[in-house]
């Protein structure tokens, strides 16, 4: 059976007003998020990275659900709110994804180191030849 014992599953049980913000958040995303999306897309089709992903409270920028890999991109703020992205950190890792994180910058600038780095952190069959 899928879902709960109800037959809902978990994005079936979430707010309305959180699969709106997802598809704004996809719909308003800036030049670093659809860079790395494209890339991901490109180098990494096994993986199926998914983006703007809702994860109870939160929202993962790219996830895989199969590599239970989520990928965040930070720009300066969160510079300043590390304690913020800890505790968000720890609620995906109780949720059983691992969580990667890149500056905005490193995208803009590497994105072929950047997606070599995502491809070591998946599984050998989702890495296509980026390695």
């Amino acid at each position: 059976m899928r879902g709960n014992a109800d037959g809902l599953t978990k994005r079936q049980l979430l707010p309305a007003t959180t699969v709106f913000r997802s598809r704004e958040l996809r719909r308003n995303a800036g030049p670093v998020e659809r860079v790395l999306r494209a890339a991901l897309r490109q180098a990494l089709p096994d993986a199926k990275f998914r983006w703007q992903v809702p994860m109870g409270p939160y929202h993962a920028d790219f996830c895989s659900h199969s590599a239970r890999l989520i990928v965040e991109v930070d720009d300066a703020t969160h510079a300043e709110r590390q304690a913020h992205d800890e505790i968000r950190t720890g609620f995906l890792n109780g949720e059983g994804y691992r969580v990667i994180r890149f500056w905005n910058n490193d995208v803009m600038t590497n994105v072929e180191g950047v997606v070599a780095e995502i491809a070591r952190n998946l599984p050998e069959e989702m890495r296509g030849n980026c390695l």
